[in-house]
């Protein structure tokens, strides 16, 4: 009989999340200037993704008990064939062909049945190609699964790979090491802070109305900007005592003000959910994989007009994050509804879901340029999925110095996400230009 395991209550918690309109799948997009050779991709995937983590290649089943979480099952018919599909684009393969795929793979749930994930060798990009990946949530979270898919590049002249300077926001001390009286201490000062917190969240008011919310369709649409240098980025910061992710971050509130007051509907403020990874630094994403975050809600100040104003705003919005106790609240609250009954998730989904408009997230990403199977990757992007009925995402990543923006949206909601790309870029040329700032190699 294949081999199962129960399904934490977390990864429970983001399979039952999908519905047609919001499919939990993390979309990550490599390009290349020539085309991997599949034979050799395919041995690479084998051995450092089938081989090494279990899951890419085991399917779920339903538990037989109601109200149970399902099982990770050996597939015993897996084919590698099913996982790695090559697709041409269409004619004249260029950007807006390549964003027209990405959307309608987007859009299109993973077969039932077997291990949920495919990545599409992709042909006729001009003169080159791409490799897209397809990773349902309920496997990991968007951080583990970017070192997962990174295991299969090369570094260059046998370098570590590094990562940016730092995360979208710092998990909060962890009651680990030392003492038993020190730990429990820690547990009995965070179970307070918690309770506290739980009880602002429930009372937290929906997100104001907008034309960021409403019905969604099944239809998706993916835009992503041209690379931008990480370090004018990172000189924005040392000019005004930010971190890059508070630069980042003021550019995606300015895109967002832009973009509303286009569409006509300008709002002093829009939600986010901001994901935070409770891992310890520096260590090792286990071969089970899992999700291990927890989520903030951050209030992003769009109806300020000055750059520089929103800029100082934000940043005082993040600081205030860093030391809340709400991604460890979050987090024991998807453990629970993963272990709740279906409609008790639902709910809890939706009355989350209601207090924001958006997902943003940010991966660090190597520093240098990495290969995969022999070939140099030239550029890479991801699109984080959106639950609790949110129509937009914002995916920030940074690569071999450079810093990229992608948008994921609900064809109902956003559906010109290129305009918020455009957006973007034009805030942090601005930033840059306000402070007459210089990046440092």
């Amino acid at each position: 009989m294949p081999q199962r395991t129960r399904m934490s209550a977390a990864d429970t918690a983001w399979f039952r999340m999908e519905e047609p309109t919001n499919l939990m799948m993390i979309t990550g997009l490599l390009q290349f200037d020539e085309t991997p050779d599949q034979d050799r991709l395919a041995r690479l995937i084998t051995e450092r993704l089938v081989t090494r983590y279990p899951r890419f290649r085991r399917r779920i089943v339903p538990s037989s008990v109601p109200l149970a979480s399902p099982f990770w099952e050996d597939a015993a018919d897996f084919d590698l064939d099913h996982h790695l599909v090559r697709v041409r684009l269409d004619p004249p393969g260029d950007r807006a062909a390549l964003e027209r795929l990405v959307a309608k793979l987007m859009s299109s749930p993973l077969e039932r049945g077997r291990p949920p994930w495919q990545l599409h060798l992709i042909d006729g990009l001009g003169s080159g190609g791409a490799v897209l990946a397809r990773l349902h949530h309920c496997i990991a979270d968007g951080i583990a699964l970017s070192q997962v898919l990174l295991s299969l590049t090369d570094e260059e002249s046998g370098a570590d790979l590094q990562a940016m300077d730092d995360e979208l926001l710092d998990a909060p001390p962890q009651a680990e090491g030392g003492s038993l009286s020190r730990r429990v201490l820690a547990g009995i000062q965070l179970g307070a802070r918690g309770m506290g917190t739980l009880g602002r969240l429930l009372v937290m008011p929906r997100d104001r109305p907008s034309i960021l919310r409403g019905s969604l369709s099944v239809a998706k649409h993916a835009a992503w900007s041209d690379p931008f240098p990480l370090d004018e980025v990172k000189a924005v910061g040392r000019a005004t005592g930010a971190t890059v992710n508070d630069v980042l971050l003021t550019a995606v509130t300015g895109a967002l003000h832009r973009y509303l007051e286009k569409r006509g509907d300008p709002v002093e403020e829009v939600r986010a959910f901001i994901p935070v990874n409770l891992r310890p630094r520096g260590v090792p994403v286990p071969d089970e994989l899992g999700n291990r975050f927890g989520i903030v809600f951050l209030p992003l100040p769009v109806g300020l007009e000055a750059p520089r104003e929103r800029l100082d705003e934000l940043k005082r919005r993040m600081d205030e994050l860093k030391d809340s106790a709400q991604p460890a609240v979050t987090w024991a609250i998807l453990n629970s509804v993963g272990r709740a009954p279906f409609l008790v998730q639902r709910l809890v989904t939706d009355l989350l879901g209601a207090k924001a408009s958006a997902v943003m997230t940010n991966v660090p990403g190597p520093a240098q340029t990495v290969y995969l199977a022999g070939s140099p990757v030239t550029g890479i992007m991801f699109w984080v999925p959106q639950s609790g009925h949110v129509g937009l995402g914002v995916s920030i990543l940074s690569y071999a110095g450079q810093v990229t923006l992608g948008v994921g949206a609900d064809e109902n909601i956003v559906p010109d996400p290129e305009v918020i790309v455009q957006a973007f870029e034009a805030e942090l040329g601005a930033l840059v230009a306000e402070l007459d700032v210089q990046g440092v190699s």
